[in-house]
């Protein structure tokens, strides 16, 4: 990683701990996150010291601080290299075990092994006279995900339907595809951070504009956007938006369709929570149902993982025929094809996505509410969200800008939790935490008492250090 990358992802990192020691914590952050990779060589010393203009020894003093805490290690002439020491075990968690608040998925449905019955084999088996690859998709699954769309309200043609491993690649193929290095690219702040990867790696410069827990989209904002940079892409998910949860109304969706029209942009429609409702209490329709009204293209991003599996990586996207057959022809520089046997699991559960949605609806409602009820009894200066009616996660606002570092705190403790600033860019949204309301009720209740437990010192250092800082200014 060089240098300037680096400075970049570690945005506002000082604080009023040593220098050496604010930067290794921030680099630890971002490995946690899993903004920076386990595996990756440092910049060299020198350089780094120029980039953030500090002196040499200070970086190498932070350097050996991320050896000494197992966050990095060093090979004579090789330089400084990241990694993830396995974590202590969490406090009053049967054998230590570790408790994830980074993946906001659920367990696979109870449908899932129904599925995997003798004829799912047959038809399996009936597939070993091909080549077992194909970079569409099998017309199966493909004929599945058009009927599903078609319930919906928007009508496809499987020609219609590219099939990937997973919605990530479907996000990263989208953004190949429609977007040419120096493009600006818009996106909602906060957002899912892998989909601001895919769309850096394709060469996009990004702009944002908000989406929050109280009043959803800013439209205004969004329109000045487009009307001012024409982004080549929008990336947005309509739906239960990750990380706040909310969705975006009727006039919402048009408003956004009416901007990408006038702005010649492709809205990329997120839509892997879109089944994920709770208590929303209406029905709203894909953007690409509305979409030729108001003369807008879109893709749409489908996923199985968060349905059915997250260990069923099975992703699509939806888009006009010839796009489809663009993204097919060239995919062949990331993967080929899909696994056969995945697709063909999905292809019999998708058809039955109500009764999954329903019993989705239970798990996800059990969720919210352990966690409503946990905040408001052991956090009750944390602000839960007023209205969450879907989604996998709950976008809770700290009252303090120190999600950082108690995450890093967390780590410690053996529970792993994504600091508000992952959603972000430029290291925003230090005020908040996402829970992940998917997680299993006892682990989620065992992960809000250890956050409890470190929240008074996690908060008291953070009102000496503003405090510290008041009186500097003054």
């Amino acid at each position: 990683m060089g240098a300037r990358a680096l400075r970049d992802l570690l945005g506002d990192w000082r604080s009023d701990a040593p220098a050496y020691e604010a930067l290794s914590d921030r680099v630890r952050l971002l490995l946690l996150d899993g903004r920076v990779s386990s595996g990756i060589r440092l910049p060299a010393e020198r350089e780094l010291a120029d980039a953030l203009a500090l002196s040499r020894t200070t970086v190498a003093a932070a350097y050996r601080r991320l050896r000494e805490t197992g966050y990095a290690s060093s090979v004579q002439g090789s330089g400084t290299t990241t990694r993830l020491p396995n974590a202590r075990p969490a406090a009053g968690v049967p054998g230590g075990t570790l408790i994830g608040f980074t993946h906001a998925s659920l367990p696979a449905t109870r449908m899932l092994p129904s599925a995997l019955d003798d004829e799912l084999l047959a038809d399996y088996r009936s597939h070993f006279g091909t080549l077992g690859y194909d970079g569409i998709g099998q017309l199966e699954l493909r004929e599945a995900i058009a009927d599903w769309y078609g319930r919906r309200g928007l009508p496809t043609d499987p020609e219609q339907i590219v099939v990937t491993t997973g919605s990530q690649s479907a996000i990263f193929l989208a953004a190949k595809a429609l977007v040419n290095r120096g493009d600006r690219a818009w996106a909602e702040s906060p957002s899912y951070p892998n989909a601001y990867d895919a769309l850096r790696d394709a060469g996009a410069r990004l702009i944002t504009t908000p989406v929050t827990v109280e009043d959803g989209w800013d439209l205004p904002a969004l329109e000045a956007a487009f009307q001012r940079s024409a982004p080549a892409v929008a990336y947005t998910m309509p739906d239960f938006q990750n990380p706040t949860g909310r969705s975006m109304s009727m006039r919402d969706r048009e408003r956004i369709l009416e901007a990408a029209a006038a702005a010649g942009t492709v809205v990329i429609a997120d839509e892997a929570t879109a089944e994920l409702d709770i208590d929303r209490g209406v029905v709203l329709p894909p953007l690409g149902a509305l979409a030729e009204a108001h003369g807008a293209e879109v893709v749409h991003i489908g996923s199985a993982s968060k349905q059915i599996w997250g260990g069923l990586r099975i992703g699509w996207l939806r888009a006009t025929p010839q796009l489809a057959r663009r993204i097919a022809a060239q995919r062949g520089s990331t993967d080929l094809a899909v696994p056969v046997f995945e697709q063909l699991v999905v292809a019999r559960l998708l058809p039955h996505s109500a009764e999954i949605a329903e019993e989705r609806r239970e798990q996800l409602r059990v969720g919210r509410e352990t966690a409503r009820t946990m905040i408001s009894e052991l956090l009750p200066d944390w602000t839960f969200p007023p209205r969450l009616d879907g989604g996998l996660a709950a976008w809770v606002n700290l009252g303090a800008p120190v999600s950082s570092q108690l995450a890093l705190a967390a780590h410690a403790r053996g529970l792993l939790v994504a600091a508000g600033p992952r959603f972000g860019i430029d290291g925003a949204f230090e005020r908040n935490l996402r829970i992940p309301i998917a997680a299993d009720p006892q682990a989620l209740r065992q992960g809000i008492e250890v956050i409890a437990e470190l929240w008074p010192s996690v908060h008291r250092l953070a009102r000496a250090e503003f405090e510290s800082y008041a009186g500097t200014v003054a």
